[in-house]
């Protein structure tokens, strides 16, 4: 997937790669995670799916408050590597993240920390398959 030429919240201006086919998007006033669906179904727990919705063919996490779950998400599955920079000391970002999440999503908190987000939507999918 190449980087998104489209975005729900406005004209892209900054376009990061989080990690293959996932996006940070940044516009004039606004932005968020994008990434396409299937890779949304191989990335992410049917828990974080939660949280996104879909336009354009993409599947978006908003950067208010949805998607400090997919960078949870991501960082968990060491897809992605918390910044430590002049502007965050190790541990920082990811308390950040944490903060965040624990305060707006507490039903997702929950389910992390109960061990219900370590598979993907695609291992759940499959693993429902194989108890039917």
């Amino acid at each position: 997937m190449m980087e998104p030429i489209y975005s729900p919240w406005g004209e892209i201006q900054h376009c990061k790669v989080l990690c293959p086919h996932v996006f940070s998007v940044d516009t004039a006033s606004h932005g968020g995670i994008m990434t396409d669906p299937a890779t949304a179904m191989r990335v992410f727990s049917g828990k974080a799916l939660e949280f996104c919705f879909r336009e354009g063919g993409y599947v978006c996490f908003e950067e208010d408050c949805a998607a400090t779950v997919a960078l949870r998400e991501l960082m968990d599955r060491g897809l992605y590597q918390a910044p430590v920079n002049e502007h965050w000391k190790p541990g920082e970002y990811s308390a950040v993240i944490d903060s965040s999440i624990q305060r707006w999503y507490p039903d997702y908190w929950a389910a992390r920390e109960a061990g219900q987000t370590h598979q993907t939507a695609a291992q759940e999918k499959r693993a429902k398959e194989r108890e039917r």
